[in-house]
């Protein structure tokens, strides 16, 4: 339910898009994403690092879409995000909470068990993964044009990820162990 919440924003940029053009989508997107963390906060929510960073993407560079009428600062938005992210996954293994961890490992811990060289791995899959990913998305914007990049961006974007995370599945069930068959001490 939370993955649909997220991409939210996206739908509605697709939805508006098809039937308003780019920049109508670009604003539509802007004031889903406004309501959504005013919605979080309402509700007293924990407002991850990448919402932020999403609404900060949005709103910069959706503004600029807006104010300068070019719609290649919108394109931008996902290259920017994912580069991002692959910088905050990153420095994650070096900053942090103590004892500092990759944030792989601080988002599946409690599910998986590995070692940390195998943490370490995982955490630098994500990183090359939204390199490519941004990397990819601005192949699609300077050799396409911007019906395709929308459909791209909805579509593309997602079912590589998809795929990404499913690989992902498959190899950490090969070389993990779940934490519920873990023996645990009992005191």
């Amino acid at each position: 339910m939370k993955f649909l919440y997220d991409l939210l924003p996206v739908i509605f940029f697709f939805i508006a898009y098809k039937f308003y053009g780019i920049y109508a989508a670009t604003c539509i997107a802007m004031i889903t994403a406004v309501l959504q963390l005013g919605y979080a906060l309402i509700r007293r929510q924990t407002i991850d690092v990448m919402q932020w960073l999403s609404l900060g993407a949005i709103t910069l560079l959706g503004g600029a879409t807006l104010l300068f009428k070019n719609e290649m600062f919108i394109k931008w938005k996902p290259t920017a995000i994912y580069w991002l992210m692959g910088l905050v996954f990153y420095f994650s293994q070096f900053f942090g909470p103590k004892p500092v961890k990759p944030i792989a490992q601080r988002m599946m811990e409690k599910t998986v068990e590995l070692s940390e060289t195998l943490w370490k791995k995982l955490n630098l899959s994500w990183v090359l993964f939204f390199i490519a990913m941004g990397a990819l998305n601005l192949l699609v914007v300077y050799t396409c044009d911007t019906n395709t990049w929308v459909n791209f961006k909805l579509f593309g974007s997602f079912g590589l990820t998809l795929v990404f995370v499913l690989l992902q599945a498959v190899v950490l069930s090969k070389i993990s162990t779940p934490t519920s068959a873990i023996p645990r001490k009992i005191n």
